[in-house]
């Protein structure tokens, strides 16, 4: 099967960096396909960039060849649920997507984050997806998103030092990482916690080939119906539902597998 995983701002070292993570626990069946978006900005650290995002997403959804799922690489899902309304094909977000696998393996977790406006973010996202029982705390490392990749940073001390402070002083059971960012620490964090450490990435791609094994596609009844056919203006004129390639897949992956 295909998962095409896309990077809302356009950093390309970032979505090399979450393709590393991506294709470390994809399935030998799974092709992973990344993409970074051509516009929008370089991190995403506030509602203006997520806002500004959806349309890079957009694109790199109804451009080029289908894929048998999709993943948001952004852990505010940016425009997650416009894109479930532009295809058939199930999409993921991050954030969503390692809430959930937290509550598997765990009664409770902290999301450890970057800056403290995206704070607020993240805490929208878990009363949004009912994690409120769940989830203890949003801590914010003021951490800024393109820090993480910068070599000499002492960004991986400041994270690892909030980690346990959500251990102590918030009693988690596990951590959730806030950024996909920060996909490449989950091993190193795991071993010096002692606890599950859940990227959202590796969350979504499990999630994303389980999803596409069982046949399952988002529903076109109700809110994530195919957008309502309507003239759009201005500079969004070409987002018109009537011009835009919606994405009806089949799941080749899934037929061929059922085949053999």
């Amino acid at each position: 099967m295909q998962i095409k995983l896309i990077n809302p701002n356009t950093t390309t070292s970032m979505t090399e960096l979450m393709g590393e993570t991506a294709r470390m626990v994809a399935a030998p069946s799974s092709e992973v396909i990344l993409a970074t978006s051509r516009s929008g900005a370089a991190s995403i650290e506030g509602h203006y960039d997520e806002a500004l995002s959806v349309v890079g997403v957009i694109d790199e959804i109804t451009n080029g060849k289908p894929a048998d799922a999709y993943i948001i690489g952004c852990f505010g899902d940016p425009g997650l649920l416009a894109a479930r309304e532009i295809t058939a094909s199930p999409v993921l977000g991050i954030a969503e997507a390692a809430m959930h696998a937290a509550t598997f393996v765990a009664t409770s977790f902290s999301i450890v984050t970057t800056l403290e406006r995206t704070r607020i973010i993240s805490e929208h996202l878990v009363r949004n997806y009912g994690m409120q029982h769940h989830c203890r705390r949003v801590r914010a490392t003021d951490v800024p998103v393109l820090e993480l990749e910068e070599p000499g940073s002492k960004a991986d001390a400041t994270i690892l030092a909030e980690c346990e402070k959500a251990l102590v002083e918030d009693r988690a059971e596990a951590i959730v990482l806030g950024c996909a960012g920060m996909s490449n620490l989950v091993e190193r964090l795991q071993q010096r916690l002692g606890v599950p450490v859940i990227d959202g990435v590796a969350a979504a791609v499990k999630f994303a080939e389980a999803l596409v094994g069982m046949g399952l596609r988002t529903s076109k009844i109700g809110d994530l119906a195919y957008p309502l056919p309507k003239a759009y203006a201005g500079k969004l004129a070409e987002y018109a539902p009537a011009h835009l390639k919606l994405r009806e897949t089949s799941f080749p992956a899934l037929a061929t597998a059922v085949r053999s």
